[in-house]
């Protein structure tokens, strides 16, 4: 017995594993890869995952850590939920209500600034200057404001007293996200920090000369600039190039 196939079956055939196959590989290269890095403490591996712009996220203890989750940088049905979100202010590029209702669950802890919880429901507000232990570890919430850029004459696009920068320890070493900021005289005075996330997002927060400013000054052991924009990251580069103690890492952070 003879099985004959049409010349149509053969031709709807490939048709439909050409659209599979498209199909498949448009998925596939929709899932961005984040650069990461690993980062080894006394209670183990710490991997900071390079979201883009001011989005971090760590992976700790098996914990997922985000910091300030933006939709337009991640699809965050693709990455895992949060054990912890921290925000360090109420900016929409900083404080994303979509990206905050697909991470969160109902054990979900919410780091937050009092502005961010008129937003933010649940959260845990920290003001500048406290010290809490949330989910097992340190938190540190930092000045973070502008002294140079102003949105106006006497109005600063980050006023003091309003933004949160944060230290959060990992095992033995400290981990400074500094939010949006300049080089603010308690930035100068941090101390023992492992790595510092620095902001060099131009008109709204440091230039390369402002961000080496502060790193001569606290001496991170590793300083990756961040939220950098259009900014011209090599002049950061040269600037700290005579510091031997400060490694200046650029990871994609647009």
């Amino acid at each position: 017995m003879r099985i004959i196939i049409g010349k149509g079956n053969i031709i709807r055939r490939i048709f439909i594993f050409l659209i599979i196959f498209f199909i498949f590989m448009w998925e596939a290269g929709a899932q961005v890869k984040f650069e990461s890095d690993i980062l080894e403490t006394s209670a183990g591996s710490l991997k900071i995952t390079f979201i883009g712009h001011g989005t971090l996220m760590f992976t700790f203890d098996k914990k997922i850590i985000h910091v300030d989750p933006f939709t337009q940088l991640a699809d965050y049905t693709k990455l895992p939920k949060a054990d912890m979100i921290v925000l360090t202010h109420h900016h929409r590029d900083h404080l994303d209500q979509n990206a905050l209702g697909l991470l969160r669950t109902a054990k979900t802890l919410v780091v937050l600034t009092e502005t961010c919880a008129k937003q933010v429901r649940g959260g845990l507000v920290m003001h500048n200057g406290d010290v809490k232990t949330v989910g097992g570890l340190r938190i540190e919430a930092v000045p973070a404001y502008n002294i140079v850029h102003m949105r106006s004459q006497g109005v600063p696009f980050h006023p003091k007293g309003v933004g949160n920068g944060y230290i959060i320890t990992f095992g033995d070493k400290r981990v400074y996200i500094a939010g949006d900021t300049e080089n603010i005289p308690e930035m100068k005075k941090l101390k023992q920090i492992e790595c510092a996330f620095l902001p060099m997002n131009l008109p709204y927060t440091m230039t390369p000369e402002m961000v080496a400013d502060a790193a001569k000054a606290f001496k991170p052991r590793i300083l990756y600039p961040y939220h950098y924009g259009n900014t011209d990251t090599s002049a950061l580069v040269n600037l700290m190039k005579e510091v031997k103690d400060v490694d200046v890492r650029i990871r994609k952070m647009k």
